[in-house]
């Protein structure tokens, strides 16, 4: 096994040059969920030189890519997500984006390139493992319908594992956080508008104000959190965004709203899609409002298989050294990998990106000015390589 992890790491140093300037082109042509094209295009393009075999446009532009090893064996899957967000980087990198409001701040540019040079790398050496590795390319992740997507396509038919990472740049590079059970969040959005009935801001009487409603609704929503769902129990309701009116004395006719919810648990998930329609009708028509409600379902909670997570962890101690594996602390934070999990056991974990000291301080994701560290990128090879030959030894 140490000859293999020699010549593993003599394979990475040989390509890394490679990989981060396919990494970099990726980041320079950033592109939203579902308009991922060219990036699509261009992992095709790599498969295709490197002679692994593969399915595209699958799900919208996911692909799907096939290794076999040596002799028959069971089948795992292995996915990265290739979107982009609807940032403006602020980055003084010589490889910004070059498409304006368009950014991979999330560094899904990381994880593509990390799932590709993870192909690469066990084409190499088949003779390592039984068995088949499945490689997702998944598209609109950002947008939580990615996963979904390409599920219905079939990409989990005969898989029994799957795997996933997202690099993490407040975690130092060379490290990996990973937990058993819930480690991220359920995210659903809710839609309202609240009607009135516009008039003079000079004469509110003769008016029905939807912004006080909606105003009201903002506050009364926090105590299905604060004083009907368990203390024991973590759960947020945040609205984002709330749009009423035009002019600063007139009093609109409707108000329009949007939110999110997060939580750890399906029981919880299922409490507060009940509690909501009766606090936001009843507070709208306290206000005389009428109040229309809409709840989305988006992606379920993030939960780890605890063998899957322990084959993660084993595989990343024999690596890095079990001083880089840390157990992490579960965030609110939603991931649309869960869908997969509930259909196949699995395990997700954080990849360090960022700087080796004072991590903490680094800008977060979705920041205009996150840039995670390259270093990620042969550290999460060499983790993926590690787990596919633990698993199909």
């Amino acid at each position: 096994m140490e000859t293999l992890q020699a010549d593993i790491s003599k394979f990475l140093e040989l390509h890394s040059d490679e990989w981060i300037a396919f990494r970099r082109d990726l980041h320079e042509h950033p592109e939203l969920s579902e308009q991922e094209k060219d990036t699509s295009e261009k992992v095709a393009q790599t498969l295709t030189k490197l002679g692994i075999p593969f399915k595209k446009n699958i799900g919208g532009y996911g692909l799907v890519a096939e290794i076999t090893g040596s002799q028959a064996g069971p089948t795992i899957a292995l996915r990265a997500d290739m979107d982009a967000l609807p940032i403006k980087e602020e980055t003084n990198l010589p490889f910004k984006s070059v498409n304006d409001g368009v950014m991979h701040a999330c560094g899904h540019d990381i994880h593509t390139t990390i799932l590709l040079a993870t192909a690469q790398t066990l084409s190499e050496h088949t003779s390592q493992f039984k068995g088949t590795v499945k490689f997702i390319f998944q598209p609109a992740e950002e947008v939580n319908v990615g996963a979904l997507a390409m599920m219905e396509a079939g990409v989990l038919e005969n898989v029994q594992e799957i795997y996933g990472l997202h690099n993490a740049p407040t975690l130092p590079v060379g490290s990996i956080g990973i937990k058993r059970g819930p480690l991220m969040g359920s995210v659903d959005r809710i839609e309202l508008t609240i009607e009135g009935k516009g008039g003079h801001g000079a004469a509110p009487d003769a008016s029905i104000d939807p912004i006080v409603a909606g105003s009201s609704i903002v506050m009364g929503i926090q105590t299905a959190v604060s004083r009907e769902i368990s203390p024991l129990e973590p759960a947020v309701i945040t609205i984002g965004s709330f749009h009423a009116g035009f002019a600063n004395n007139i009093i609109p006719s409707e108000a329009k709203l949007t939110g999110t919810i997060r939580t750890f648990s399906q029981k919880v998930r299922e409490q507060i899609k009940q509690i909501l329609p009766r606090i936001i009708e009843q507070q709208a028509l306290s206000y005389r409002c009428t109040a229309h409600f809409n709840y989305i379902d988006q992606s379920p909670a993030l939960i780890n298989s605890e063998c899957q997570t322990d084959y993660v962890i084993k595989a990343a101690e024999k690596c890095l050294g079990a001083e880089h594996v840390v157990a992490c602390a579960p965030t609110t934070i939603a991931e649309d990998f869960a869908q997969y999990l509930k259909d196949v056991p699995g395990a997700f974990f954080w990849l360090g990106s960022g700087p080796e000291t004072d991590a903490e301080k680094s800008f977060g994701l979705h920041h205009p000015k996150c840039s995670p560290n390259e270093g990620a990128i042969e550290v999460g090879v060499k983790v993926m390589t590690n787990l596919v030959f633990e698993r199909l030894r």
